[in-house]
């Protein structure tokens, strides 16, 4: 019970806040959620991804660990999600849609906070979480773009696009310098800093703009609710049992695999909105998935929290 509190006051009460501030400025204001979009992806994401891996300490065995469940995990997903997509006959964009809705997960803002939380600021614990959002990050600009232009551009633009994104040239900048030693100087790091701490309140903003642009009174008919109760079953709870399974076939054990399991149960991520509204695929079936995930996460997350007995 008072880690279900905990879960509750740290994780989604302030997240639902900044929604709904997002929400209300729309009403109000009428916002250009095109331009906050454009902040997140070329700027806000980009800083905050540099300064977790260049300020955390992580060891290299541990990468390659890391990074094999990674691709064995997603693997795996994207197999459930590809099967779930057919049976239900999805064409153009909503199939990108419920892909990303299950592949890509909360794992900076909620992901973090969430391991610091369950594992009492383990630093080995935190080593995995960073790794986890470092693949996270990457994964939408790269893959992302492909996914919800590939049915509408061809693939020199779509190449084109990728290439722009800064998150790809940051990861392997980060890495060097942190292994290297490298120190910051203070006027680099100020405005790394203000830049990077601007991520997590203006996606949520762009979140709750998006919800609030919504037609009202539209409802919600019997196939949208059929859709999003497979994402969400996918993400909340097919993700941290392909999660155990996947700890399992690759033998990895005690706190690794539990800090593994933890970092596949969070909710449906910030990128699949922004990847949503920055080109036009399916915004509103993002931010509803992406919501409600966000809300239904504090029992399950709960849950194998508990199971797992940490």
């Amino acid at each position: 019970m008072a880690l279900l509190g905990s879960i509750l006051l740290n994780n989604i009460i302030p997240l639902c806040i900044m929604i709904l501030i997002g929400v209300l400025m729309q009403r109000i204001f009428t916002l250009d959620i095109r331009t906050l979009s454009k902040l997140n992806f070329y700027l806000f994401s980009p800083a905050v991804i540099f300064k977790l891996l260049y300020m955390t300490d992580i060891p290299v065995a541990l990468i390659g660990q890391v990074l094999l469940f990674f691709a064995l995990f997603m693997g795996m997903q994207y197999g459930l999600a590809e099967l779930v997509i057919r049976l239900r006959g999805y064409k153009g964009g909503m199939r990108a849609a419920m892909r990303n809705s299950v592949l890509f997960y909360n794992s900076a803002n909620y992901g973090i906070p969430l391991n610091q939380l369950a594992f009492a600021a383990n630093p080995f614990t935190l080593s995995i979480q960073v790794l986890i959002m470092m693949m996270q990050s990457l994964l939408p600009n790269t893959y992302g773009i492909y996914s919800v232009n590939a049915h509408k551009s061809s693939f020199a633009d779509i190449r084109r696009q990728i290439i722009s994104q800064p998150v790809i040239y940051v990861i392997p900048l980060a890495f060097a310098l942190n292994w290297t030693g490298v120190s910051m100087p203070i006027y680099l790091s100020t405005p790394l800093d203000y830049v990077a701490n601007a991520f997590i309140g203006t996606a949520l903003l762009t979140l709750g703009v998006q919800l609030g642009s919504m037609k009202r009174g539209g409802g919600m008919n019997k196939r949208r609710g059929i859709d999003l109760s497979l994402s969400l079953a996918m993400r909340l709870v097919a993700g941290p049992l392909l999660a155990v399974l996947a700890v399992w076939m690759l033998g990895i054990e005690g706190m690794a695999a539990k800090a593994l399991i933890v970092s596949s149960a969070v909710p449906t991520s910030l990128s699949s909105v922004l990847l949503a509204v920055e080109f036009d695929n399916e915004p509103e079936f993002s931010s509803q998935a992406v919501l409600l995930s966000t809300v239904l996460s504090i029992a399950t997350v709960t849950a194998v929290i508990a199971l797992l007995d940490i």
